[in-house]
């Protein structure tokens, strides 16, 4: 039977299970403290009972903002290739800090950085059957950034690999 309107109540939990729970959920993978507290949150505690949780799990270490920025800046950039910008933009909601933002940037070397951009390019470049040198070099370009790498170095990346292959 569908109901309208009302949505059905998520089940809630007392605060001990609450945090048996996120324990397991910050066990299983890192988190940021923002999406704990939106699971907790979830689990229809107060907000009182939500951020002692939290201060809880941050003291027995379940819980390190930068341990969770450089395990989702280094993965993003090593399993999806992309560039920092995009990284970035995904790692707003988590309201991380600049210092934790800055650490989590130290996993990408920028000579892999680079390469990974050449490759990425590379790849496309092959993929795209125009021959027009314009066309080609708008194509990778507006895939690069989509990509979330830097316009100065797609420029500089594609400008250096159109000369050489035109």
């Amino acid at each position: 039977m569908e109901y309208f309107g009302e949505q059905p109540r998520k089940k809630t939990y007392d605060r001990k299970t609450a945090k048996a729970k996120a324990e397991h959920f910050c066990a299983y993978q890192e988190r940021s403290q923002q999406q704990v507290r939106d699971k907790l949150y979830d689990y229809g505690l107060p907000a009182e009972d939500v951020e002692e949780i939290i201060s809880e799990l941050i003291t027995e270490n379940f819980i390190n903002e930068e341990r969770f920025a450089r395990a989702f800046i280094g993965g993003k950039f090593r399993s999806k290739k992309w560039g920092k910008r995009k990284i970035l933009q995904q790692l707003y909601p988590h309201n991380l800090s600049k210092y934790c933002i800055q650490k989590g940037m130290e996993e990408i070397e920028e000579d892999d950085y680079r390469q990974t951009l050449q490759e990425q390019a590379e790849k496309k470049r092959q993929q795209i059957k125009d021959r027009s040198y314009y066309i080609v070099q708008g194509k990778l370009k507006q895939y690069l950034i989509g990509r979330g790498f830097e316009p100065e170095l797609v420029n500089a990346v594609v400008a250096e690999m159109l000369e050489k292959d035109p």
